[in-house]
């Protein structure tokens, strides 16, 4: 096991094995597209593949788990969940049938006999042919949409169907929900509303072709037929899963007790997780999961198209994709990675989805696909001021913690010291360094960077599986900005984000402003290649990889970033308080705790009046208008995530779509602060353009679009503006009060 070449990718904001970004190698997608790897049963590879898993997360995992009948009882419901996650297929009658494995999961690893997979195969089939004969009886006529039902949409909050006649009964109300939430996408496309396509056409796109008129008659029809269509697939597909997606739900099943962060990539997905790391990003650049039935965004990637396009959301729920304006194609209950075959394309090609809001407002959004504009996911900085202050603050956005260990010359560290010096020379007062939304990245930087504002001293502990402990300190005494500084965090604020956040914490060296508390992922994963050595030469590169948890990060004061993670000293209404989505929200993530600390020395400088800071700051929210709006929209949107079971009543649900449309127009967020100055930006924006001097012209429009969406971004966002304010604060209090860059 040691031989197995470890990849270490440290402390990014990572996802389950279910989601799937959509900014992929060009050469790589089209292949993928066009071939389906198809493994046969081969009883010695998997028995190795079991063998090799099972040792590699005894031997490496944090956690030091033995994989024993009660991992396995405990994986049996992971894996329930896996192969059956909305509870559609399998009855309690399956389940009990099932339940006689539940504790021979850890012993089918060893001996490569998987009884499980086949049993559970079995039952699956016959569920998925009686759903297909279900499917027949349902659709000979259409639905009528008058009476009162409703489907319950939480699978947590229902069972398993008793028996045949209620699973029946399931699925004619799962075939009627699909075909009124098709017949409403379809009123939504007859609308008057014009779909805002404009900065996403090409230029040979001189408007999108008219969309045909239908009556309601032509739109029930349609709406029933392509639902029959779409789960004929369904049905098809699901009867010809082959046994890697099997043996990938098995895996992951056990690998997901061991923490949230810790999976099997199989060939197939092994391919797509070296094109993420590697690859050239193409597509509309975002970061899809399986919700349920449904296909959720979970990210959207700094300057992508969809980043750019700016309606697209994290949080939607993708219903129906078309290629431009051909047939859409309805996602529900497909997996996330048949679904973003259908969404990513070539470059300058359009795609259209459907989505669905948090607040149950249906849209439709045209993206042009493109590369992924890497620029936009470096640093950048600009001078803001209000008209009535004669403050001065340097603002510095981070997305990610960045570093091309192939080229040192490209990494963040670097690149916010050029923007520490730019700001230098604007003379500044304050700095503020954006940390939201940031999964993190390359710890080296998390330390090196921190260096910049600290200088020489401990940054972070890491503690492996064996309870070693390793501190990491910046080596360099000099400090490049010694004057006020604000970090801003949220709940996606994570990794060498909280790393850096905390240490600046701990030291005393900058005021926390955000929500409660950030993401609390503080934990590294190394990937085991598992295509390594003489013995697993003979099946050729399919034997995937393990991407295990092996270390935990801990600050200098003893305390683990995981779990709690970083909590704010100055505490703003957060607007995506209402997504489950942090390191406690997740299930067997790793528990928060503490060692021993570290000694270092306090930021002595000067010091920070946090009582009197958070009160007058608390103050002002109380009184903005703004903040007051953004608190009604957390408190809509979590009274609309507790409201789960869905009407399949046409004028009622119709109703609620309107109420949803008003609430949503009434609580807009997109006010700008025009007094809010935003200055010092066009150096910053060009540093990683890379255009050529003779396609400045051709580009200078596209730089102009990109400037304005940058000071309009900035002017609407409130808790950037309240951050302003409590910089002007600090400086109040500060002896002398305006503390200049060295």
């Amino acid at each position: 096991m040691k031989r197995l070449l470890l990849y270490l990718f440290i402390a990014t904001l990572s996802f389950s094995s279910s989601e799937f970004n959509l900014s992929v190698s060009a050469n790589a997608k089209d292949v993928k597209a066009k071939v389906k790897v198809k493994e046969e049963k081969d009883p010695r590879r998997e028995k190795l593949i079991g063998n090799i898993l099972k040792s590699a997360l005894e031997t490496y995992h944090y956690r030091a788990l033995k994989i024993n009948d009660e991992v396995s009882q405990k994986a049996f419901a992971q894996y329930l969940k896996k192969i059956d996650p909305s509870k559609q297929f399998f009855t309690k009658s399956d389940i009990k049938d099932l339940e006689i494995f539940q504790f021979a999961m850890d012993d089918e690893m060893i001996t490569g006999d998987y009884a499980l997979i086949d049993k559970a195969l079995d039952i699956f089939k016959k569920r998925t042919a009686l759903a297909e004969t279900l499917r027949k009886e349902s659709f000979q006529k259409q639905f009528e949409f008058n009476g009162n039902e409703k489907v319950e949409s939480d699978p947590d909050k229902r069972d398993w169907p008793k028996d045949e006649a209620s699973l029946k009964e399931n699925w004619k109300l799962i075939f009627k929900q699909a075909t009124l939430n098709k017949y409403l996408s379809l009123i939504d496309e007859q609308s008057d509303k014009p779909i805002k396509n404009k900065k996403v056409l090409n230029k040979s796109q001189k408007k999108l072709p008219p969309i045909k008129k239908l009556s309601d008659a032509e739109m029930r029809a349609k709406a029933h037929d392509s639902v029959s269509k779409r789960f004929q697939k369904i049905f098809d597909r699901l009867a010809k899963e082959d046994r890697e997606d099997q043996l990938d739900n098995f895996y992951n099943s056990v690998t997901a007790v061991f923490d949230p962060h810790t999976n099997y990539l199989p060939a197939k997905k092994k391919e797509d997780f070296d094109i993420d790391i590697t690859g050239k990003l193409e597509g509309i650049g975002a970061v899809l999961q399986e919700d349920g039935s449904y296909i959720k965004v979970v990210q959207i990637v700094p300057g992508g198209p969809a980043w750019r396009q700016k309606e697209l959301e994290t949080d939607d729920t993708i219903l129906a994709v078309s290629q431009g304006s051909g047939d859409s194609v309805d996602l529900t209950d497909m997996k996330v990675d048949d679904a973003v075959r259908y969404i990513r394309g070539k470059k300058g090609t359009e795609v259209r989805l459907t989505i669905k809001k948090v607040d149950g407002t249906r849209k439709i959004i045209s993206i042009l696909r493109d590369e992924i504009e890497v620029a936009a996911s470096f640093a950048k900085s600009s001078v803001l001021q209000y008209k009535d202050l004669d403050t001065k603050v340097g603002y510095i956005q981070l997305p990610k913690f960045y570093r091309d260990f192939e080229n040192s010359q490209i990494n963040c560290t670097d690149d916010v010291r050029k923007e520490l010096e730019r700001l230098k020379k604007a003379n500044v007062d304050a700095v503020i360094l954006d940390l939201r939304n940031n999964g993190g990245g390359a710890l080296e930087d998390a330390k090196l960077m921190s260096g910049l504002f600290l200088g020489k001293g401990p940054v972070v502990q890491v503690k492996d599986h064996t309870g070693k402990i390793e501190v990491l300190e910046n080596e360099d005494t000099s400090v490049l900005y010694d004057g006020p500084m604000i970090v801003l965090i949220n709940r996606f604020s994570a990794s060498a984000s909280e790393i850096l956040a905390g240490a600046m914490q701990d030291y005393g060296r900058a005021v926390i402003i955000g929500g409660d508390f950030s993401h609390g992922k503080g934990t590294v994963q190394a990937v085991l290649n598992l295509n390594q050595g003489p013995l697993l030469s003979m099946f050729g590169p399919t034997m995937g990889a393990l991407k295990v948890t092996i270390q935990k990060f801990y600050r200098v004061t003893g305390a683990s970033t995981q779990y709690k993670g970083v909590t704010s000293d100055i505490v703003l209404p957060d607007f995506f308080s209402y997504v489950e989505s942090r390191e406690k929200d997740l299930e067997y993530s790793l528990p928060w705790d503490q060692i021993q600390s570290k000694p270092f020395s306090k930021w002595s400088k000067f010091s920070y009046n946090l009582p009197d800071l958070k009160t007058k700051s608390l103050a002002r929210v109380k009184t903005s208008l703004r903040f007051n709006k953004l608190l009604k929209n957390v408190e809509y949107l979590n009274k609309k995530k507790k409201d789960t079971l869905v009407s399949l009543n046409l004028a009622q649900v119709q109703i609620e779509d309107a109420q949803n449309k008003k609430m949503a127009e009434e609580l807009k967020l997109d006010e700008e602060d025009k007094n809010l100055l935003v200055t010092n930006i066009d150096e910053s924006l060009k540093a990683h353009d890379n255009i050529r001097p003779g396609d400045m012209k051709k580009w200078a429009k596209d730089f102009e679009q990109r400037k304005d969406d940058w000071v309009k971004a900035l002017r609407q966002d409130i808790v950037l503006q309240e951050s302003v304010m409590v910089a002007n604060d600090i400086l109040k209090s500060i002896k002398p009060k305006k503390t200049a860059l060295k």
